[in-house]
């Protein structure tokens, strides 16, 4: 029996895409905080959190895009056409949030509000079109016989899309909320503590809203959802949301540390495997599955032995990163 190559190629892009939410997710969510914090030297400390890692975080995206182009072509020609609006605007918050990142370091006073608006305005531009595009994503792509590319570049724009925009700006304040009660202390620990609670309800109440919306307006989701051997695999995620929901709750209290982290993670986790399973086994949905789109085997044979060396150095290098600027970041320490 072959390796089923189209199906370790998904599973990498899947592995790449659910790393760069985590990874990246807490340091746009601190952008996307930036309101709340009005002080200048807390907001140098958020930002100091992530100086050392944030650019390394966003190789996830590259890494995904590059597989999803060398094993199914057809899928990215497809699903670029269908969202070049949205993915150039997200392309245009992570490059704007990425200039700010260094600009408001190194500017004079009477820049630095300026700098500090464009760090917020990137990072929530950038979480919302990447909710977009995952919203229209679930609606599926209007493929054009002819041409074999997107009907409409404006498809993605429905209520449903914008919705998912603003749930995927909230899920990621409440990775960066809960990044840093793991990596600050003291007053701006403090209130990353009460704004987290409220933080995680409207996340909840958007995955419930989500699973009501879709499969009322898309009977082939509801039918995945719903079906037996699915409806097994399916069933034990609102369970595990509640639980994770509860234990953010109770470690939030007393002397949070990783705790609220692990579980905010735990629950954006549980919401992408809603999203692998409403989608499965398509790349395109509705109807274009990962088989049919995929590049011929030889193609994915020599593309895979690149991923498998290139995967285990990313995760090499980001680990030891991550534990090198390991423990908590004080007001005052310096990024250059």
């Amino acid at each position: 029996m072959g390796i089923d190559l189209p199906l370790v190629w998904v599973m990498i892009i899947g592995l790449s895409v659910m790393m760069y939410v985590i990874m990246d997710g807490f340091d746009l969510g601190i952008g996307i905080l930036f309101p709340f914090i009005k002080n200048r030297e807390h907001r140098d400390t958020m930002v100091n959190t992530v100086a050392p890692v944030w650019d390394g975080n966003e190789t996830w995206l590259v890494l995904g895009g590059a597989g999803l182009m060398a094993a199914f072509p057809k899928a990215y020609a497809i699903l670029l056409s269908a969202f070049y609006v949205p993915l150039l605007l997200m392309l245009a918050g992570l490059i704007w949030r990425g200039v700010s990142f260094e600009f408001r370091f190194k500017a004079n006073e009477e820049h630095k509000p300026f700098w500090d608006k464009a760090f917020m305005t990137g990072s929530v531009v950038a979480a919302f079109f990447q909710g977009v595009v995952l919203g229209a994503f679930i609606n599926g792509v209007d493929v054009s016989e002819d041409t074999n590319v997107a009907e409409s570049v404006m498809s993605w724009l429905t209520p449903f899309s914008i919705f998912t925009g603003f749930g995927v700006v909230i899920g990621y304040a409440l990775l960066g909320s809960t990044w840093l009660i793991l990596k600050t202390e003291g007053r701006l620990q403090r209130t990353m503590i009460r704004i987290t609670r409220p933080i995680m309800f409207s996340v909840v109440g958007l995955f419930v809203i989500v699973s009501i919306w879709t499969p009322l307006t898309h009977p082939a989701i509801a039918s995945r959802w719903f079906s037996l051997p699915n409806l097994w695999f399916f069933l034990p995620v609102p369970i595990l949301v509640l639980a994770s929901t509860y234990f953010i709750v109770k470690t939030l209290k007393d002397d949070p540390k990783t705790g609220p982290f692990i579980w905010s993670l735990v629950l954006m986790f549980l919401g992408y495997s809603g999203f692998a399973i409403s989608v499965w086994p398509n790349i395109v949905p509705p109807n274009i599955s990962i088989w049919s789109a995929a590049a011929p085997p030889q193609s994915l044979g020599f593309t895979l032995v690149g991923a498998l060396v290139i995967i285990p150095l990313i995760l090499g290098y980001s680990a030891w990163a991550y534990y090198v600027f390991r423990g908590k970041v004080r007001p005052g320490d310096a990024y250059h």
